[in-house]
């Protein structure tokens, strides 16, 4: 018995933050599926399944994506971010995450992950957002638990953080 053609499984190989990957999915597979359970990638989570809910967004090529609308053999070849890149190392967190430790700006943590992925890129060109910015980043997320209060905050905290080191940078 022979397989049809849609049902083969083909190679992708991207790199996932910063480091080489490879594996094999079928043509239908969501990213967000390969890496949960190809990769164990597991920071992303799958909400909704329709994009809507954001807890799956991750970064890829400089963009951001919703991984359950992404099929996993678009990405090969790309750069791929995901909340497990944020962290300098293993024992320490990002900026980001810090500030978010700090305002207990997650509760259940299921929205983090994609709430996380959304500033990191924005805050990487706007050091200066307003409040207002960032309640329309974060109007592409749901998030059932903290009202968004303590993430608004935790992510004007880590902007204003980030644009201190890098003016104490340039002017070193």
């Amino acid at each position: 018995m022979t397989r049809l053609e849609s049902d083969r499984r083909h190679p992708i190989r991207f790199m996932l933050n910063g480091k080489p990957v490879e594996g094999e999915a079928e043509p239908r597979m969501p990213l967000s599926d390969f890496l949960r359970h190809q990769l164990g990638a597991t920071g992303t989570h799958v909400g909704c399944e329709h994009g809507v809910c954001g807890a799956c967004t991750v970064i890829v090529d400089g963009m951001l994506t919703r991984s359950c609308l992404t099929l996993a053999a678009q990405v090969d070849g790309c750069e791929v971010r995901t909340v497990e890149g944020l962290a300098p190392s293993a024992d320490r967190l990002g900026v980001l995450q810090q500030a978010f430790r700090r305002n207990h700006a997650l509760q259940c943590g299921f929205c983090t992950a994609g709430i996380l992925m959304s500033l990191d890129l924005y805050l990487g060109s706007n050091l200066t957002p307003t409040e207002t910015e960032i309640r329309d980043l974060l109007s592409g997320h749901l998030c059932r638990c903290t009202g968004y209060t303590p993430i608004i905050r935790a992510a004007l905290e880590a902007a204003a953080e980030l644009a201190s080191s890098k003016e104490e940078t340039s002017n070193a």
